[in-house]
């Protein structure tokens, strides 16, 4: 769905939210005909032969009588996924899910507004905070747009758990709490919560009856600001958010217990409107270059977040920001649709505020000081310790590919998020040697509380493409009808998907309706084809589309090991995100990476492919010994046309995607300005 322009009309928001179609539970034998299709490019004829074989026994079995139960459920709820959703994908986890699920994006005021500069912190921190204000005061009177997908409404309930949203840990399970009302609905709480240096303030966003205006939000800023400036630094209470869940969940129950007041003030945080960081860092950001900011934004200072609260808006020095979220409450593209709205107003107003000078006298902001012990003060320690070596353990890059974006891919009549999809098939292919499995999320808001669905876009026909770009006899027509298949395979599931008929959603409900049930677990999901494909959280690829808008975002790969892939698609570029799990303590190649080249390219035509892959393939084991010397004179590696800094460290035990610039079919070599060169998956398909 490419995003509608947000501006207000005379529906109500949510007016049609009880009329949107319940959720629907698609039949068993065209589910499992999908997913044997998927796990095709996985398996060898015998291993596919008995997976098939499985698969019979469980739709003739167990299969049908859990099917059953699970249309009896869908006939009693709206949306028979919603509840369980929630539970097993984000309330039941017991790891750190600030670290592990939260999402974040950094944005992208430095293109227009607001390029770094220091001293510009808080000055860009009111007007922005103002226009969220405004967009909540648009949600609660109900005059945010309805999004639709062409004709079609699309379910808004995601929206309301943008503000006034916290999820509280448990021991075995965590909740989530939302505060949000409408006006017609009554009271809804509109303070914000702002963290700096390891204290709490608080202050309300309303006097009177009306809202806080950017120099009012300035003083308030300012005042916190000059106090942890002038003052020591406070506990960092809010890392304790980024612990695993039963253990942060043990020590909020011991600071309740340590002070009945501090219950009142963490109530205080969970019901705010959001939380505002002012983070001390200065990161390096430019309009093709966001890898730190996207970094600090995603994994910067646990004191400067709270990690459970479903809005973090994080401002740093240079007056650069970044969101930063709880998945639990809402996906990424209604935080996208708000932060748009934020944006096209402060590109109105050329990022000033021009409204009065003028400051009411308000109440200074209060600040919310925690009952502590020695205990909490070691455990604050001991938690931030971790969560700075758990993130050391990730490798971020996030780039613009500027040769082209959608308005080139359109005009060839293709997909752009299939474009980028088999791009990734293709530099993941020729960087291992074989598929990877890859997740990409569906939206499923056609329906009541519809949230996502599975996309597989590792299809047989994406890999029967793959092999024919790599292989030499193969010819330009033959791989040009390979590709027209891909896609078409690709577009199909997409539809199929965000119609309720994917298959990933409907084998997880029949798995926990065997658990309900008390029932041993099905073969089908202890079948080495079901993992080997991705099943059960797997997927060596986990991809998103973040919107044809100039947000991007991040989140963690699924796995060890694994590749994080998150995209925006504009009009003449593509941003992009890619994260990597495992790389190891200190291995920071590539934020040393050098100086990013767009990839030119001319006399595009489709009866002459023209495929150029930007990759770079480390850590392979036939060169993980090579070190640089040999790197530059293996065959191989020269074949691939690999364009890197000169000092990476090439001892990394697993295979990293990143920087290779080469033409496959017979083109020339890119020429390039430097041996530095870029990591992107991208193929120019023409």
């Amino acid at each position: 769905m490419e995003k509608q322009v947000l501006e207000s009309s005379e529906e109500r928001t949510f007016q049609y939210q009880e009329s949107l179609p319940s959720l629907p539970v698609p039949p068993l034998d065209e589910s499992l005909s999908k997913y044997l299709d998927a796990v095709k490019p996985f398996l060898n004829q015998e291993e596919y032969q008995r997976t098939e074989d499985i698969v019979k026994k469980f739709e003739n079995g167990i299969g049908k009588e859990l099917h059953q139960k699970l249309l009896e459920r869908a006939k009693m709820r709206r949306n028979w996924l919603e509840e369980w959703w929630l539970n097993v994908a984000y309330l039941d986890l017991r790891i750190s899910t600030q670290i592990h699920c939260n999402m974040g994006g950094p944005g992208p005021y430095i293109e227009h507004c607001w390029p770094p500069k220091e001293g510009t912190q808080i000055d860009r921190a009111c007007i922005n905070i103002w226009h969220t204000l405004k967009y909540w005061d648009l949600l609660r009177t109900e005059k945010v747009a309805i999004e639709r997908s062409g004709n079609t409404v699309l379910d808004m309930n995601q929206f309301r758990m943008l503000f006034c949203t916290c999820k509280i840990p448990g021991r075995t399970r965590d909740s989530l709490d939302s505060y949000f009302k409408t006006e017609a609905e009554g009271e809804c709480p509109s303070h914000l919560i702002v963290l700096c240096r390891g204290r709490v303030f608080a202050f309300d966003a309303m006097h009177e009856g009306s809202m806080l205006t950017p120099p009012e939000i300035f003083r308030q800023l300012a005042y916190i600001q000059k106090r942890c400036y002038s003052e020591p630094d406070g506990p960092g209470l809010a890392a304790l958010t980024s612990n695993e869940r039963t253990k942060w969940a043990e020590l909020r129950e011991y600071l309740i217990h340590l002070d009945p007041k501090n219950l009142t003030l963490l109530e205080k945080i969970q019901r705010s409107l959001f939380v505002v960081g002012l983070d001390d860092s200065s990161p390096h950001a430019t309009p093709e270059d966001y890898t730190e900011l996207t970094r600090l934004g995603l994994t910067g200072d646990p004191t400067a977040r709270w990690g459970d609260k479903s809005y973090n808006s994080i401002f740093f020095s240079n007056g650069t920001c970044s969101a930063f979220c709880d998945h639990s409450p809402f996906d990424a593209m209604a935080l996208i649709t708000m932060l748009s709205y934020a944006e096209k107003k402060i590109i109105e107003n050329e990022g000033r505020w021009k409204g009065s000078d003028n400051v009411r006298d308000i109440p200074w902001p209060e600040e919310l000081v925690f009952t502590v012990d020695t205990k909490i003060i070691n455990e604050i320690g001991c938690t931030k310790e971790l969560y700075y070596k758990k993130v050391s353990d990730l490798q971020l890059v996030s780039y613009a590919f500027t040769s082209f974006g959608k308005a080139l891919i359109r005009k060839r009549k293709l997909h752009p998020d299939t474009f980028v999809q088999l791009a990734l098939q293709l530099a993941y292919y020729k960087c291992h040697g074989r598929p990877g499995c890859c997740y990409e999320t569906a939206m499923t808001r056609r329906f009541y509380h519809g949230r996502t669905e599975t996309i597989r876009p590792c299809t047989l026909e994406a890999v029967e493409w793959c092999k024919s770009m790599l292989d030499p006899s193969e010819s330009n027509y033959q791989r040009l009808q390979l590709m027209h298949k891909a896609f078409a395979k690709h577009n199909k599931m997409r539809k199929e998907c965000e119609n309720g008929k994917g298959f990933d959603r409907h084998l997880l409900g029949l798995l926990l309706i065997a658990q309900e049930q008390g029932l041993p677990v099905p073969e089908l999901y202890e079948d080495k084809a079901f993992t080997a494909s991705g099943g059960g959280g797997n997927f060596v690829l986990s991809t998103s589309l973040t919107g044809y808008t100039r947000f991007s975002g991040a989140a963690l790969p699924m796995v060890q090991h694994g590749y994080g892939f998150f995209y925006s698609i504009r009009d003449d570029s593509l941003q992009w995100c890619t994260k990597l799990s495992g790389a190891g303590k200190g291995q920071d190649v590539i934020q040393r990476d050098g100086q990013a080249r767009g990839v030119a390219h001319e006399n595009l035509r489709f009866n002459k492919i023209k495929y150029k892959v930007l990759h770079l393939c480390w850590g392979n084991p036939q060169y993980s010994q090579a070190g640089d010397e040999g790197m530059w004179s293996s065959p191989a590696q020269k074949d691939l046309g690999v364009l890197v800094g000169e000092r990476l460290d090439m001892t990394w035990p697993w295979a990293l995607t990143a920087q290779k610039a080469k033409s496959v079919l017979g083109c020339t070599k890119s020429s390039v300005g430097s041996r530095a060169g870029r990591f992107c998956p991208f193929a120019l398909l023409w």
